[in-house]
């Protein structure tokens, strides 16, 4: 269960959140949308702990993230947080497993135990064959989709996703979109994104629409 409370936050004068609460259910795909600006991208970078708010909780499973040390934070998130973005930031001189590796080499697992799980998402991703390919060599949605795998490397509680269609196709969104909901069928994971796809909000099991900063 992911629980937020009386989330506020400001950049200088602008009060972009203002008092946010909800609740989010275990193994759901849940979708956030509203206007430019409306605050959807600040609120998935809070309970990220990408950023920090100025007042409020995130609390995960009773954990109440913000009142972890630093390197709590940083531990906490490397192995229960996953990241995916519109644009998929792969590391250009690493291959497709090895990108896919790097969370949970930077958790301290060994090579040949990461470059295994890395092998097996990427397998499960139907890119058994890019294993070697650098990301120049692949496509915009098997770039993307290699960016979803390293996401789920650790084995993450949760994956956000900042409008992780928003730079495909429509053929290659929608296939990214039902992927989303095939692995919270497989692996039973939360999925939290921020879209302004109207298809794949209709088939989240829940749409959070933020509007001046509120819910």
């Amino acid at each position: 269960m992911i629980i937020v409370k009386n989330l506020h936050k400001s950049y200088g004068s602008l009060e972009v959140l203002k008092g946010i609460n909800l609740q989010i259910a275990d193994s759901s795909v849940v979708t956030i949308v509203g206007a430019s600006g409306a605050g959807k991208s600040t609120l998935l970078h809070l309970m990220g702990t990408l950023d920090k708010p100025d007042k409020g909780q995130v609390l995960i499973d009773q954990v109440d993230l913000y009142k972890l040390s630093d390197q709590e934070l940083s531990d906490y998130r490397n192995k229960n947080i996953g990241f995916v973005f519109q644009f998929h930031h792969l590391l250009p001189e690493f291959t497709a497993v090895e990108n896919v590796a790097l969370p949970a080499l930077i958790a301290g697992k060994s090579k040949a135990q990461s470059i295994a799980r890395a092998t097996e998402l990427l397998d499960f991703l139907k890119l058994s064959g890019r294993l070697e390919h650098k990301p120049s060599q692949l496509s915009g949605g098997e770039q993307q989709r290699v960016a979803v795998a390293r996401a789920l490397m650790n084995n993450p509680k949760l994956i956000l996703a900042d409008e992780p269609s928003g730079n495909l196709d429509s053929e290659n969104a929608s296939q990214l979109h039902q992927l989303f909901f095939d692995l919270r069928d497989q692996f039973k994971q939360t999925f939290i994104i921020v879209t302004h796809n109207n298809e794949l909000a209709k088939m989240a099991d829940r749409t959070i629409t933020i509007k001046d900063g509120l819910i």
